[in-house]
């Protein structure tokens, strides 16, 4: 019974775990999506506003790559809950931010 119940749970655990090779690869896209603005801003290679944005695009890169690769949220079964809650935890945040500047833009003392 012992030998059932661990070959169960190392069968879920590959079910839910990723391969050698899909962390490899997650590894290498976020070395990759670190180093092109990192050479960027080091070399003064763009603009102020170019930089500003090409590093965002990196941000939002390197997000979902840690999603797909490390958290596994493709290999998520139904119902989603983990997407739904990185969904509202990701408006909720969004809220914030957005609050946050609204707020230090329009009530600056001046």
């Amino acid at each position: 019974m012992s030998n059932h119940n661990s070959h169960g749970h190392d069968a879920q655990h590959e079910a839910h775990g990723g391969s050698m090779k899909s962390y490899v690869i997650g590894f290498l896209f976020s070395i990759i999506l670190t180093i092109i603005p990192l050479v960027v801003v080091m070399n003064d290679m763009l603009g102020k506003t170019a930089t500003t944005v090409l590093i965002l695009i990196m941000a939002i890169l390197q997000f979902a790559v840690q999603l797909i690769f490390f958290m596994h949220i493709r290999d998520e079964e139904k119902p989603r809950f983990n997407l739904m809650a990185l969904i509202f935890g990701l408006v909720i945040l969004l809220t914030i931010v957005a609050g946050s500047i609204w707020i230090m833009t329009y009530n600056a003392v001046g």
